[in-house]
This record gives C-alpha cells, structure tokens and sequence, in this order.
C-alpha cells in the first residue's frame, strides 16, 4: 500500500497513481543507479528541481512477478515526472511486470541494455543483451503491448569487440522496427568480462560521436546522450546534436548543481530554494519515513552531499555520518547537522 500522510504537510505524499498527461520532457534527466536512485533520493532531487526526469533503480522483473511489489515500485506522487527502469531478458514475464507497474502510475518503463555487471549478466540482464538486438526488439514489442506510457531503451555503444558504428546502427534499427521512440545511449562501450562496473564507467573511452551520428542517421527518434557530463554548460553543448542528456554520478555526488536546471535547460524561472531550505523541506519526509518504521540513516544518507564545496559543508557531513547510524537515532539529527553550519 502506498504511504499516505495528511494533506496538510508540504510535499504531500499520496497513494494514488497518476502518470503526467503531458509528453514527456527529457532535455536533462537522472540515471538510474543501484542503492542511489532510491525513493528518498528522488524525493530529495525533487525538491531541488521540478522538471528533470528522474530514474528507478534497476528493478528486476522477476522480482515484481514473484517478490513484495510495493517494496519495489511504490513511491511518492510528489516524484514526477519518474521512469522506472527494468531489468530482464523474457518478453513475456517483461511485459507483465511492465503492466502491474504501470499500475502505480510511472510515467515511463525503461529496459536495461546498458549495465555491464558479471551479477546482472548472468541472468541476461543488461548490456550482455546488445548481443541479441532480435531478442531485445521482442522483449520491447511485448512491453509495449502491455502498457500506454512510453517503452524506452538505455544501452551503450557497443560491447566487448562488437563495437563499431554499424552494430550500434543495426540494434537500434531494431528498437525503431519495435516501436521504441526514445534511446538513451551512454556512449561508451561495455567491457563484459575483466572489468568492474565502475571500471566500465571510466576506461572504456567516450565517442559521444557516435551517438551523434545515431542521431543523424534516425532523426526521428529520441536519442539521450549518457556518460562522462558533469555540468549544466556540458548539457547544453551536447543538446546541438541530440535530443537531451542523462546526468550520473554528479547527480548524486553534487545534487544542489541540479537547482539551476530548471531556469537553464527548461526556461522556467521559479525561485531556486537555499540547501538549507531543500533540507528543512526534506525533513517531513524523513520524520514521516521514521514513523513508518524505516531509520532516518535511509533517507539522511542521501542528504550527505547537499552543501557540497560550501562553507561548514564538512561539519554538517561528519555530524550525518557519525550520529545517523547510532541505535535510537530520530530525524532530529538531520536538524543538529544543520547547526554546524554558519
């Protein structure tokens, strides 16, 4: 069941589904990453921009057909525009778990043909699948069946020593032959063996390149460029020759440089709120979390890089880091954090 909390709280929370009607805008949006992309981390990116799209972690499908649903696809209304990435290699059991999701109001169902881990491969998840564009077009085709909103694809470049310009070209003809309008590719290759992931995000070399001329070659597709961006000016440069940008580690790493997104890439000139006011803001949420039985140190970690390169910012994270983990801890702490700063 999704959270609920009354409406008077700032940022309400609720539990029922709604998609956003509009087109979905993808000039600048956050990449799905393992224990980072969570619902509190979401929550807190919502906070400091209203129109950048923001990505699930990876959700295996089996886990949806098999294990406890809202653990893994609920989340807070307050998130749109939010995607939800799944991981899986069967068209039929994808295409189910695309259609019990949809249910709690994504507006976007993206497949992971991206992630170069040795755990993942081994169910035939992730880039292991560029190998087998047939087999990726079906699981699409049949996801598309299933559900209204967009089916995406996130892959790479290429994988291992099939890395030329011609593969990339011949899968994502099949992902237009399967109905995909929107590909977000991250323009490295993926090295499948030999390789941590981590390593593969920074040894293979970028060839942005090469998904600028996917992008010339099917201009009437959406093509999102991934890897290696780190500032708002890299995401304009980029934005000459694709459709959008899809943003990383800075994201995490550096949330607050999402704060002037919204009036640079979207035109939207809404006051951009302080970090101190993105935290006040954040702990309703936080207290509201601890009522429901889940540690502040769930919600706070992901608060830990908010003061990033500002005065006071290395008291506030070592007073997080050092007391959000103790037995007994209460969103207090996040408020004693705020203390240490001038």
């Amino acid at each position: 069941m999704r959270d609920l909390i009354p409406a008077s709280m700032p940022n309400r929370m609720t539990d029922a589904p709604s998609s956003s009607i509009k087109p979905l805008d993808r000039r600048l949006s956050v990449a799905p990453m393992m224990e980072w992309t969570t619902r509190d981390y979401r929550y807190l990116a919502r906070l400091i921009t209203r129109h950048t799209l923001l990505y699930t972690e990876m959700v295996v499908a089996q886990a949806i057909l098999r294990g406890d649903r809202d653990r893994f696809l609920a989340f807070n209304d307050e998130e749109h525009p939010v995607a939800l990435q799944l991981g899986g290699c069967d068209p039929k059991d994808l295409a189910e778990a695309a259609r019990i999701s949809e249910q709690y109001g994504y507006d976007e169902i993206n497949l992971n043909v991206g992630c170069p881990s040795d755990r993942v491969q081994q169910g035939k998840i992730g880039a292991i699948l560029m190998a087998e564009p047939e087999l990726v077009g079906e699981c699409v085709e049949a996801m598309q069946a299933s559900v209204s909103v967009p089916v995406t694809v996130k892959t790479r470049i290429g994988i291992d020593d099939q890395d030329d310009y011609d593969f990339l070209f011949r899968f994502v003809e099949r992902m237009e032959l399967a109905g995909c309008k929107s590909l977000t590719i991250h323009a490295r290759k993926a090295i499948l063996s030999g390789l941590s992931p981590k390593e593969n995000r920074e040894i293979p070399p970028l060839i942005y390149q090469r998904a600028y001329a996917i992008k010339q070659a099917f201009p009437h597709l959406e093509i999102i460029l991934n890897g290696g961006v780190r500032t708002l000016q890299d995401v304009r440069d980029h934005m000459g020759e694709v459709d959008g940008v899809m943003i990383g580690r800075e994201a995490y790493q550096n949330p607050y440089f999402l704060a002037d997104a919204d009036r640079v890439l979207f035109g939207d000139d809404h006051p951009v709120p302080s970090r101190r006011e993105i935290a006040e803001r954040f702990l309703p949420y936080v207290e509201h979390r601890y009522a429901l039985g889940h540690a502040p140190k769930h919600s706070l970690r992901h608060i830990l890089n908010l003061f990033q390169g500002e005065p006071g910012a290395r008291k506030f994270r070592r007073h997080l880091s050092e007391n959000m983990h103790k037995p007994g801890t209460t969103p207090q702490v996040l408020m004693d954090a705020l203390a240490q700063l001038p």
